[in-house]
């Protein structure tokens, strides 16, 4: 039997603890027009999904749960169920897409159906038309995901950013071995003391990232609009700035991808706090960030396999370069602090526990009112170069991530071709200025670049106090 292990089945069953959320992943696919023959794209579409066996199942749960939902064949396949068409009223712009685009993932897909669907979107402004592609979670995490999406282009999947990520090329884990009797004594001893000190410490940090973990979850943060309920209704919108300006600020103030990413939401975020008359302080905005653990071998398959951190941007700091230095110090703490070794391990010692309890565990666990975390920021690599649809260039490609668990706004990042695209969907009543907060996400990384390529001149400090060498802004 092809059953889903314990992490992809929890999706089904957060979803089941709150009405109110789809846990569907997706992506809009943006094309230079004109439109193929609908019933020829359809047929392309149709056959180019049917050849992904999982996009072919159905989740049959077993009595009372007692062992793991299983992936069986669906003998009455309708591709005509799956594949929809619908078209934006004039004139078809961004605001009119992003609307539709909220509406589909709004509504739960049917578990008594492969988990999956894709809309032809016709209407888009300069003769250009869409794909938006929705998949459960259960199926694949947002690696595995784009996988799919890419490998329904002309060329297949091709090359993509996903070699970026420290899993990709991680060696494949051996475990520590002691020496055997046979050697020197002095090899001996020295062997055994290495690995017991190797395993000392990795015990002491999976053991500090799980506290980390648990404090986050317990603990909760101040109170804020942007945590609490959500309603069944959604909102979306997206920005996207090119890659070279990120590339820019990263080379002159030595940070990651992630960290510009991250700096980025920090702005956007403290300002749309001040809009609702919140003060932003420290731990405002704790936010969920998934960390893939997929090594390079398995990027082609469908699950899930990715750990979490939880780090509090930094929303306090008004100034964005110090936003940004405070992202990269949190991150790289948060990264050796164990929280990605803890949720790895829990992962893993899910599957060790009978289902029946597991799921049970999940369920009661994602109904409970969390107020530890405000929102999810998820980096997905993309494709390097632009896909084609029966020889219509993709020009633009749109991440849109699940809102859940209370967090009322969510963000996910897609590195495509050139540009580096932010997909924010939003609870319709929490934040009706979801385009501010994309649009601020694409300001603040366009402030930095011009920071970078033009740096302001050293200003003298003579601040006596503890650190201010430390705190103050370089120049690049």
């Amino acid at each position: 039997m092809d059953r889903l292990n314990t992490f992809d089945a929890g999706f089904l069953d957060a979803e089941d603890a709150d009405p109110h959320v789809s846990l569907a992943v997706g992506a809009v696919s943006i094309l230079d027009g004109p439109l193929p023959d609908r019933d020829a794209l359809a047929t392309l579409i149709g056959d180019r999904i049917a050849a992904v066996p999982r996009l072919r199942q159905v989740v049959r749960r077993q009595p009372f749960d007692l062992s793991a939902p299983e992936w069986v064949e669906d003998p009455a396949l309708d591709m005509a169920h799956h594949i929809r068409r619908a078209a934006l009223p004039h004139p078809g712009d961004d605001a009119a897409l992003f609307r539709f685009t909220a509406e589909a993932m709004e509504s739960r897909l049917d578990r008594e159906r492969p988990l999956w669907q894709c809309w032809i979107i016709e209407g888009l402004a300069a003769d250009r038309w869409a794909l938006l592609m929705k998949v459960h979670h259960c199926i694949a995490d947002g690696i595995a995901a784009m996988h799919l999406l890419a490998g329904l282009g002309d060329g297949g999947e091709g090359q993509t950013y996903v070699g970026a990520i420290r899993a990709a090329h991680a060696p494949p884990h051996r475990p520590r071995t002691l020496p055997t009797l046979t050697a020197d004594p002095r090899t001996l001893v020295r062997g055994v003391v290495n690995s017991v000190s190797a395993l000392t410490y990795s015990t002491a940090v999976t053991v500090g990232g799980t506290v980390q973990i648990l404090d986050s979850l317990l603990r909760p943060g101040p109170k804020s609009a942007f945590n609490g309920p959500v309603s069944t209704m959604r909102r979306y919108s997206a920005a996207q700035v090119p890659l070279a300006d990120v590339a820019s600020v990263c080379q002159a103030f030595d940070v990651t991808l992630n960290d510009v990413a991250l700096s980025a939401i920090t702005d956007s975020f403290r300002a749309a706090l001040q809009r609702r008359g919140e003060v932003p302080r420290r731990t405002s905005l704790r936010t969920l960030v998934p960390v893939s653990v997929r090594p390079g071998a398995a990027m082609g398959e469908l699950d899930n396999r990715i750990s979490v951190m939880l780090p509090h941007l930094p929303v306090d700091e008004s100034d964005p370069l110090e936003q940004l230095r405070t992202v990269h110090r949190r991150m790289a703490r948060v990264k050796s602090g164990g929280q990605r070794q803890a949720g790895g391990m829990a992962v893993a010692a899910l599957k060790l526990v009978p289902f029946a309890l597991t799921s049970r565990v999940v369920r009661l666990l994602t109904s409970l009112p969390q107020r530890g975390v405000v929102t999810l920021a998820t980096n997905v690599p993309g494709p390097r170069h632009h896909l084609q649809v029966m020889g219509r260039e993709v020009v633009r490609m749109l991440p849109i991530p699940p809102v859940a668990l209370r967090m009322r706004a969510a963000v996910a990042i897609l590195s495509y071709g050139d540009d580096l695209v932010f997909g924010v969907t939003a609870d319709f009543d929490a934040f009706p200025d979801v385009d501010d907060l994309a649009d601020g996400i694409a300001g603040a990384i366009t402030r930095l670049a011009t920071v970078a390529r033009h740096p302001e001149p050293r200003k003298e400090h003579h601040d006596p106090s503890p650190g201010a060498q430390e705190n103050s802004c370089r120049s690049g």
